[in-house]
């Protein structure tokens, strides 16, 4: 299974620190080899799974769906407005 970040995601990580990047690594493993780990979204978002998990006492959503073989990370980001943004994001894409 290849991974896949779509611009979004890749501009979201590309302001963490290096030691949140590993942490953020170690999530994205974790999905890699369980992949119904994530929460599975119904209405708007189906088909997308979001997985909830912690970083420095923040709690992140990563968002990611499947694409063919492919595992395609959406976007990250804290609970606040994270459902809207990536509403606005699929409906743009």
């Amino acid at each position: 299974m290849k991974v896949i970040q779509s611009p979004l995601f890749e501009r979201k990580v590309k302001k963490f620190r290096k030691n949140q990047k590993l942490a953020l690594d170690e999530q994205i493993r974790i999905i890699k080899e369980n992949p119904g780990v994530g929460q599975e979204k119904k209405g708007d978002l189906q088909g997308v799974f979001v997985f909830k998990f912690k970083l420095q006492k923040v709690e992140y959503l990563l968002s990611y769906r499947f694409a063919g073989d492919n595992l395609e990370l959406i976007t990250l980001g804290p609970h606040e407005n994270y459902y809207r943004d990536l509403k606005k994001h699929l409906k743009n894409k």
